[in-house]
């Protein structure tokens, strides 16, 4: 069993090379330039909507209102005409990235606290590189990736997105496996 103090620098090291990694994943890439496209009459559709004034948060529509609702001809009737969304409404406004960026790296840092948590409780003091790659990686991927796939399962998220930030998750899973195995105390 190692100590997670012990860890404290592959956990931030490895932080900030997925976070430069998502950095050029993200602005340098085309990789995810039409995860999101552009809605069909977008400045129409916009000009629909702000009237309502709708708050920052998640909706879906049509939404019953109960499950007997639900099965209710009217609701059937909805779902039939469309549109079905999922909508994420944000703060109106110019976007700021720092507090994102901020929220990223508090991120990564909190999934490097549970990949040494991990292979800490699995792994002495010594232990060999693979070892260490392999449970800090599975943790890693875990933390990065898995909860990608809900998105896809339950609300319609394009399977190629879904794929795609997969693919970006192992990347970030390997840096942070390929640092921990690195800089694991000996």
């Amino acid at each position: 069993m190692t100590r997670l103090l012990l860890l404290w620098l592959p956990i931030l090291l490895s932080s900030v090379f997925v976070f430069v990694a998502s950095s050029i994943i993200h602005m340098l890439l085309p990789w995810h330039k039409n995860d999101y496209p552009k809605v069909p009459n977008e400045d129409k559709v916009m000009d629909v909507l702000r009237p309502f004034a709708i708050p920052p948060g998640d909706y879906l529509m049509p939404r019953p209102s109960s499950r007997e609702d639900m099965r209710s001809p009217e609701f059937t009737e909805k779902m039939k005409k469309g549109p079905v969304m999922m909508l994420s409404v944000w703060p109106s406004g110019p976007a700021s990235m720092g507090k994102n960026l901020i929220l990223w790296f508090l991120y990564a840092v909190g999934v490097g606290v549970f990949a040494a948590y991990v292979a800490g409780r699995a792994l002495p003091v010594g232990a060999e590189y693979l070892h260490v790659f392999r449970f800090a990686g599975v943790t890693a991927f875990l933390g990065y990736s898995a909860a990608l796939w809900q998105m896809s399962i339950w609300y319609h998220r394009p399977w190629s997105t879904t794929i795609k930030s997969t693919f970006d998750g192992l990347i970030y899973a390997l840096l942070t496996a390929g640092t921990f195995g690195w800089l694991w105390p000996r």
